[in-house]
């Protein structure tokens, strides 16, 4: 796990019903236009490369992702309307989080 995930205060959002032709780029074009847009990741299977169906964007202003929240929900980015929910990144404890990724490293997962 990154440090950057544990110390940054970006503003996050969890974009859901992506196609499998969304790829990063793709996502960060449709928030690109929002002046403090930080980075767009689609989430993908590490086995097969292939979309889980979900990503996050984030923010670096607090306005920005409300106004993306407000005029992004619903809209289409590659063949399907995105749904977007706030991101509960930070809610996450942090020590589970640990405990998941030593179990998987014993199970022999990356």
């Amino acid at each position: 796990m990154s440090d950057e995930v544990v110390t940054t205060d970006d503003f996050r959002i969890f974009c859901g019903d992506l196609g499998n032709e969304v790829n990063d780029d793709i996502l960060g074009r449709a928030f690109g236009r929002y002046p403090s847009f930080l980075k767009a990741k689609v989430i993908r299977d590490k086995r097969t490369g292939k979309t889980k169906g979900y990503g996050f964007v984030s923010f670096k202003d607090p306005n920005d992702y409300v106004r993306a929240m407000r005029e992004m929900n619903g809209k289409y980015v590659g063949s399907r309307p995105i749904k977007l929910r706030k991101s509960m990144w930070k809610d996450r404890n942090l020590e589970v989080v640990r405990r998941k990724q030593r179990e998987k490293k014993k199970l022999g997962l990356r």
